[in-house]
C-alpha cells in the first residue's frame, strides 16, 4: 500500500494504529510491535495541517524532479562503484548511496518499480556488496564510518520491507547486529563499529536505523531501545536543546533537531523533553538565518523537517513552507544542491528528501 498525494496524513495514522497495518509500500510490521506503532494514536491532531498539494507547489515539483534526475545522470553504471554517486570520496560512499536511494524512495518509486525503481535497486546491491562478515557496510579504503553504517541499513530496512528480499534480509540481519553489539553502556554510539565512548550526531543515526529494521520484521532487543532512550534524554540541555556528549557543551541546531527525532523514533511523541525541544528549533524557523549558523547545514535540516512533521499542526504549517522556499532559492542550474563538506550528491539527496516529505512514501518518515 501507498499513500496518494494529497492524501491526509492523519487519516492514514488511523488506519494504521487501528488495524495493526506496518507501512507503506508493504512493508509489513514484525510480530512485536514498532517502536512508535502504539503511541501512534496519541500523536498531535493534524486535521488542521495543509495538505501536500498545497505545500508541493509546481516550482517544488519542477526542482524535486531536476535533483532526481541530477542524481539518476550522477549514478555509476558499471565497474567497482557500480550503483553509487561517485569514483571517490563521500560520493562513493554508502551514506550518500543509502540517503540517494531514500530520495528516490520518497517519489513513490520502490525497488524494482517506478521511474527510479532501477535506480533503487542500484543501490541496494551496491550497498549489499559492501556488507562485510561482521556485518559493517562500508566501502573499504573509503570515507565510511557508523555515519554510512546507519543510513545505508535504514535503507535496505526499508528496501526489505518494500520487498520481503531474502538477500537483503541475510544482510540486514548483520548489519542490525553489529549496531546492537556497538552500542556502549551509556546507551549510544561512536564513529567505530566498537564500542567506546558516544555522540548523539552518530547516535541518531543508528536509532533510525534500528527503528526502521524493527519495522520491517527485524528483531531488536528492548534492552537496546532503553538504553539508547536515556541516552538522547541525557543529552538535552535545560534551555531544550541538545548537545554532542554527555560530558557538556552548548546545544546546537543539528543535534537538538537530532535529539527530537531521537526520540519520536523511540516512540515519544509527547512530554516536556519534546516540547522544550520543538520550542528550542522553533527559534531556528528557515529563513531567520539562525539554525544556519551551527554548519551541518542539510543534516540539520534533515531531522529539522522530520522533527516538524512529526510534531505536526502549525508546527508543520510554518516549518515546510519556510524551508522549502529556502531550498528553492538554492538550487543550482544543473538541478543540485551544493554542500561544502559532503558534495553535492549528498546535499542533492537531502534536498529531495526534506522537499518530498509531506508525500509521506517511505515508512520510517511517516512515524
Amino acid at each position: 500500500m501507498s499513500m496518494r498525494p494529497g492524501c491526509h496524513r492523519r487519516s492514514f495514522l488511523n488506519w494504521l494504529a487501528a488495524s495493526g497495518a506496518g507501512a507503506v509500500c508493504g512493508a509489513g510490521l514484525a510480530p512485536h510491535a514498532p517502536w512508535g506503532a502504539r503511541l501512534l494514536a496519541q500523536r498531535p491532531d493534524s486535521d488542521s495541517e495543509l495538505p501536500p498539494s498545497e505545500l508541493i507547489t509546481p516550482a517544488t515539483r519542477r526542482a524535486v524532479d531536476a535533483g532526481l534526475r541530477y542524481l539518476a545522470r550522477k549514478q555509476i553504471t558499471s565497474g567497482q562503484f557500480q550503483g553509487t554517486f561517485n569514483t571517490q570520496g563521500y560520493g562513493a560512499g554508502t551514506a550518500v548511496t543509502g540517503l540517494a536511494g531514500l530520495a528516490f524512495m520518497c517519489s513513490g518509486s520502490v525497488p524494482g518499480d517506478g521511474p527510479y525503481g532501477r535506480n533503487i535497486d542500484a543501490c541496494v546491491e551496491y550497498l549489499l556488496r559492501n556488507v562485510n562478515d561482521q556485518g559493517y557496510v562500508a566501502v573499504q579504503g573509503g570515507y565510511d564510518n557508523m555515519y554510512g553504517h546507519g543510513f545505508a541499513t535504514l535503507f535496505l530496512s526499508e528496501a526489505y520491507g518494500m520487498t520481503q528480499n531474502q538477500q537483503i534480509r541475510e544482510k540486514l540481519d548483520k548489519a542490525v547486529d553489529l549496531i546492537v553489539r556497538c552500542q556502549n553502556d551509556q546507551g549510544g554510539w561512536r564513529y567505530q563499529p566498537q564500542k567506546s565512548d558516544a555522540d548523539l550526531s552518530i547516535t541518531i543515526c543508528q536509532i533510525m536505523a534500528l527503528r526502521a529494521a524493527r519495522d520491517a520484521g527485524i528483531d531488536v532487543p528492548d534492552e537496546t531501545r532503553e538504553k539508547c532512550i536515556e541516552y538522547v534524554k541525557q543529552s538535552q540541555n535545560q534551555d531544550g536543546s541538545f548537545r554532542y556528549t554527555l560530558s557538556g557543551g552548548h546545544g546546537s541546531f543539528p543535534l537538538t533537531a537530532a535529539g527530537v527525532v531521537s526520540l519520536y523514533s523511540a516512540g515519544i511523541y509527547e512530554g516536556d523533553a519534546v516540547e522544550k525541544g520543538l520550542k528550542w528549533l522553533e527559534r531556528q524557523m528557515p529563513g531567520s538565518g539562525g539554525g544556519n549558523n551551527y554548519g551541518y547545514y542539510f543534516y540539520g535540516h534533515y531531522y529539522a523537517v522530520q522533527a516538524m512533521w512529526h510534531a505536526g499542526g502549525d508546527y508543520w504549517n510554518r516549518w515546510y513552507p519556510a524551508i522549502r522556499d529556502e531550498l528553492l532559492g538554492s538550487v543550482g542550474g544543473d538541478g543540485s544542491w551544493s554542500d561544502p563538506q559532503v558534495g553535492a550528491e549528498f546535499g542533492t539527496a537531502m534536498a529531495c528528501i526534506i522537499l518530498q516529505m509531506p508525500l509521506n512514501y517511505v515508512p520510517v518518515f511517516a512515524a
